[in-house]
């Protein structure tokens, strides 16, 4: 439940999604406040899934929303899949956990879209809906695209990505963020889900 993921899910509950299933191992943090909707002074410490639930259910009282604190790995990604899901919706960072979630909606057909990178950028009209295989210059993405790719895997699928070049900065392993990319992006990313819904 990143900036992206809690601002996708804040769209979910708002536009009445019924069923909702919510995945993070992680809890809140002091980090997280600048971009992550759950996350408050009176919400450090707590689980992320356990915010985001309470703040569901305070939006509609009876919307049914399963709360899971797990880390999603390869040898776990089958235990999330033990219903049906409509849509799947990747908001994680991490490219292991990333690679496995899309493996296992392209092996079962389970409509997926999943959210590349919005670190060190700060100009969110440049995010954009496509398949994976016609993003460009997201880091993010052009790794993602060439594991799916090594697997074997079609790159025939949605993602939400940034054209924008990422921010120079000193050090490349400081992955800074703001209040506005990530939650653009995952009110971007909400709204295709909803409409492909309502397509279906």
């Amino acid at each position: 439940i990143c900036g992206v993921g809690s601002y996708a899910a804040e769209v979910l509950v708002r536009s009445g999604i019924h069923n909702l299933t919510v995945v993070d191992y992680d809890t809140v943090e002091i980090t997280n406040v600048n971009r992550q909707l759950i996350a408050l002074q009176s919400t450090l410490g707590m689980k992320k899934v356990d915010v985001l639930y309470a703040r569901a259910k305070d939006i509609n009282p009876d919307i049914i929303i399963k709360a899971l604190q797990i880390k999603v790995k390869e040898e776990n990604i089958k235990d999330f899949f033990n219903e049906k899901y409509d849509y799947v919706i990747d908001c994680v960072d991490d490219i292991i956990a990333k690679v496995e979630i899309a493996k296992f909606c392209l092996d079962n057909k389970i409509n997926l879209i999943s959210s590349m990178g919005f670190a060190n950028k700060s100009h969110p009209e440049q995010i954009k809906i496509a398949k994976l295989n016609q993003t460009k210059v997201c880091p993010l993405a052009r790794s993602f695209r060439k594991k799916i790719k090594e697997l074997g895997y079609s790159l025939d699928f949605k993602v939400v990505y940034s054209e924008e070049k990422p921010s120079e900065v000193i050090d490349r392993k400081i992955l800074g963020s703001n209040a506005y990319c990530p939650s653009a992006a995952g009110i971007i990313l909400a709204s295709e889900v909803i409409n492909h819904l309502l397509k279906g």
